[in-house]
């Protein structure tokens, strides 16, 4: 048997998971269900995007029931007595600028199946997790971004 992946997240993180599920199974499962009922009342299915539509989002909100079922299952949670204080670690929120003299950025690094960029939190696989870990602050790093290189100043780490 295959070896699972393991979710590193924190637990507010598995908390927002769990939330998600319930909602996928208890209202949007049936939401669904009801629009494939409604569509199939139309008749003719070979030519009928509504039901066609409705079987796709069935499809798309099963597979994300399973996912989410998979991380919780192999879920790890980061607790604070792993997290460093001094060094970039997975559960950091750290400040950094650009240099020579850009703008003050703050990110969380948390498990990729809590990432979520416009809320600041990156995964710990990406590129500029992997650039900050095990640095301190004061550290210049030469951090890899989808843009290119940039040189940055770490600030601060809680």
């Amino acid at each position: 048997m295959a070896i699972e992946k393991v979710f590193p997240m924190t637990q507010a993180g598995k908390e927002k998971l769990e939330q998600e599920l319930e909602y996928l199974k208890s209202v949007k499962r049936k939401e669904v269900v009801e629009r494939i009922k409604i569509a199939r009342s139309f008749g003719d299915l070979s030519e009928n995007s509504e039901y066609d539509s409705a079987k796709e989002e069935q499809a798309f909100v099963e597979g994300r029931i399973t996912t989410i079922e998979n991380m919780i299952r192999n879920a790890k949670i980061i607790t604070e007595a792993e997290m460093s204080a001094d060094t970039v670690s997975l559960g950091s929120s750290v400040t950094f600028i650009e240099l020579p003299n850009g703008d003050e950025e703050t990110y969380s690094i948390v498990g990729s199946a809590e990432a979520d960029p416009f809320e600041g939190k990156i995964s710990n696989d990406s590129p500029i997790a992997k650039s900050l870990f095990g640095h301190k602050v004061g550290d210049e790093v030469k951090v890899q971004t989808p843009g290119g290189e940039m040189d940055v100043r770490i600030i601060s780490i809680k």
